[in-house]
């Protein structure tokens, strides 16, 4: 029988589980259907290994469920960075990693036989060289090792920056990753750093951290790298994985302002749309698209009218939506109020009606993703009205019922 371990060869496995256990899917082990329960029972096991001091239990009616509890403005770490740093290792590997450091450490370069060599000599450990250079090639790609070639005579030899000579040395610039450790766009980069350096970031928190976009991470520098050579995709997706949904246009990563998550902009079958990045398991770049040009200068015209990263419906041609809401606003003494509506308006409108009413008209591909936003300004909307009729019906319903709770209106009726 084999033994648990806490590290994973498969991140992807991991990713998998943590998203469907833990952040989305709430579920309990009887929805497990993908393997055995033996198996459910120890990536349950690992990933609680890492988040222990994040689980919450919750016991229903199906059985126990669990999930991951926590303030994101009380913690200075995304938890979920350890995921990355679960990956297992071989008894070669990590013979491998200390002896080519070392044999390279007073920075020479040498050639792989000479390094074969020179591990036998000062180790007794005899590898075949094509290991050793197999291992020196995947740590240039890693940025540990460079590589020069002398005539027809490949030399290796460590990179000679380090990253505690470049913390020391620079002020200021410790305190730089301690904060960018936190943010989408560095996360588990800056993490890693001040690891590698025994640095804790002892400054700076996050109130509104979405910890889940890390689990995208793995997937972003492909959908970059597509974006920036002008490339398809082929993306296969977590819920479906049987079928794989090619000559996707990758336009650019959006967040929606309803729930956080982050999207892909694409252009597929001849329209724009999106799709959520946490219910992409695999990206796979495919070839140069030769009128990648004229879809981007398009799909900017088509973007001012995203109030955050929806374009309408799938598969659907995007229909422009008008939403007008009026807001009374006391000038005088809430000119704070009038500033957030210019500053968070997007492409919208805002004129002044008469004296404290104001009206904001925005045209959008999908007036649902500014219900979430109005929402915040309850209690100084005096009408909202909208080309899509369930929109307008929605928002009615919701002051409706939210009426009815706080004064037990007996009154409430639904608004069809």
């Amino acid at each position: 029988m084999g033994s648990f371990s806490e590290l994973v060869k498969n991140f992807d496995k991991t990713r998998n589980y943590i998203r469907d256990f833990f952040i989305y899917g709430f579920k309990v082990r009887s929805d497990f259907e993908r393997k055995s329960s033996r198996t459910y029972d120890d990536e349950k096991r690992r990933i609680e290994s890492w988040l222990s001091d994040y689980i919450k239990h919750d016991n229903s009616e199906r059985g126990k469920q669990v999930s991951i509890s926590l303030d994101s403005g009380s913690i200075s770490e995304n938890p979920l960075y350890k995921a990355y740093y679960s990956k297992s290792f071989t008894a070669n590997d990590i013979k491998l990693h200390f002896f080519i450091i070392d044999v390279l450490s007073d920075g020479t370069s040498m050639t792989v036989n000479e390094i074969t060599d020179k591990i036998y000599e000062l180790y007794n450990e005899l590898f075949e060289t094509q290991t050793i250079r197999i291992k020196l090639r995947e740590y240039a790609e890693e940025g540990i090792i460079i590589i020069r070639k002398k005539g027809k005579i490949y030399y290796y030899s460590l990179i000679p920056d380090r990253t505690d000579e470049f913390l020391k040395n620079y002020q200021g610039l410790a305190d730089a990753v301690k904060f960018f450790s936190e943010t989408q766009k560095f996360g588990v980069i800056g993490n890693s750093i001040l690891k590698s350096a025994g640095i804790e970031n002892d400054i700076f928190v996050t109130k509104h951290n979405y910890i889940v976009h890390t689990l995208e991470d793995i997937i972003i520098p492909e959908i970059l790298d597509a974006i920036e050579n002008k490339k398809y995709i082929s993306v296969v997706n977590f819920r479906n994985k049987n079928k794989k949904i090619e000559n996707i246009i990758p336009l650019q990563i959006m967040s929606s302002l309803q729930t956080g998550r982050r999207y892909l902009a694409i252009y597929v079958d001849n329209h724009f749309t999106s799709m959520r990045l946490d219910f992409t398991e695999k990206v796979i770049s495919g070839k140069v698209c030769d009128y990648y040009d004229d879809i981007y200068d398009k799909f900017l015209n088509y973007r001012k009218y995203c109030f955050s990263a929806s374009f309408g419906l799938w598969k659907k041609p995007c229909e422009i939506e008008t939403i007008t809401i009026d807001f009374i606003i006391d000038e005088k003494n809430e000119n704070y109020v009038i500033e957030r509506l210019e500053r968070e308006k997007g492409n919208g409108i805002l004129e002044k009606i008469e004296d404290n009413h104001f009206r904001l008209t925005v045209k959008t591909f999908d007036s649902n993703e500014l219900i979430p936003w109005i929402r915040t300004f309850t209690g100084r909307i005096l009408s909202l009205n909208s080309d899509n009729k369930a929109v307008t019906r929605r928002f009615y319903n919701d002051v409706c019922r939210m009426k009815n709770i706080i004064y037990k209106d007996e009154n409430y009726e639904n608004i069809s």
